[in-house]
């Protein structure tokens, strides 16, 4: 096999090369043809995806709101009640009656 290289001469190893690189090429081109076609017959997938994630992050974010304004209207009731009441966001028991004889 080298023996044949050989006598190919400057020329022949040239035409070699550059028969290998266009191969090489095409089949690089057709992978990337292929990569191409599969992201494109995906996309209605991505786009759900993406749509989904985008709803449930304001879903989240909107829950996280709701939360935080809910204990500050609990902090300022609580506040605004007697100091003899019950801190419902600390909760402590109330000392137990005796029983009336």
């Amino acid at each position: 096999m080298i023996h044949d290289l050989v006598n190919l001469g400057a020329a022949g190893l040239m035409g070699v090369l550059w028969t290998w690189e266009r191969m090489m090429s095409r089949q690089r081109e057709r992978q990337l043809t292929e990569a191409h076609e599969r992201l494109i017959s995906h996309r209605n997938e991505i786009a759900a995806l993406t749509d989904l994630t985008e709803r449930n992050t304001r879903a989240i974010t909107h829950f996280e709101e709701t939360q935080a304004a809910l204990r500050r209207w609990l902090e300022i009731t609580v506040q605004a009640r007697p100091s003899h009441s019950a801190d419902i966001l600390n909760p402590v028991r109330p000392p137990e009656r005796e029983p009336r004889p």
